[in-house]
């Protein structure tokens, strides 16, 4: 009897799992092609294929570590135990994708930076 519970946790935790990285992934990277214009210019050619690469990426990362945490140990077998680990579990992965979100608005705000820095740069050797 655990192993259909922690079988029935697998299939909830599973789809749910790799809904958040999906979902995470498309606003992030949809929102995150205005950066990358910005940064390389407005060469869309440039931002699109670096934003796919960052979007890749992020899915390896995401979806490796959702199923590197996917083991379920139930001790006393009960429905409620189920659902609190699955809590756990899910909670705790959505912290993780909040992390990583962060992490990568950081390098889009980070290059952001640089690049009007290095226009900055350009517009003074010009003037000069």
């Amino acid at each position: 009897m655990e192993t259909t519970k922690i079988l029935i946790g697998y299939g909830i935790y599973l789809p749910i799992a790799l809904f958040l990285t999906y979902y995470v992934s498309k606003t992030l990277f949809k929102n995150g092609k205005i950066f990358m214009l910005d940064i390389f210019k407005g060469r869309e050619d440039i931002a699109e294929a670096t934003n796919r690469l960052f979007e890749t990426g992020f899915y390896l990362l995401n979806i490796g570590f959702a199923l590197m945490i996917l083991q379920m140990q139930l001790s006393n077998n009960s429905y409620q135990e189920l659902i609190e680990r699955l809590s756990y579990k899910i909670g705790g992965f959505s912290i993780y994708l909040g992390v990583m979100l962060f992490f990568n608005l950081y390098f889009f705000f980070r290059g952001k930076r640089k690049a009007k820095e290095a226009q900055e740069e350009e517009r003074l050797v010009f003037k000069a």
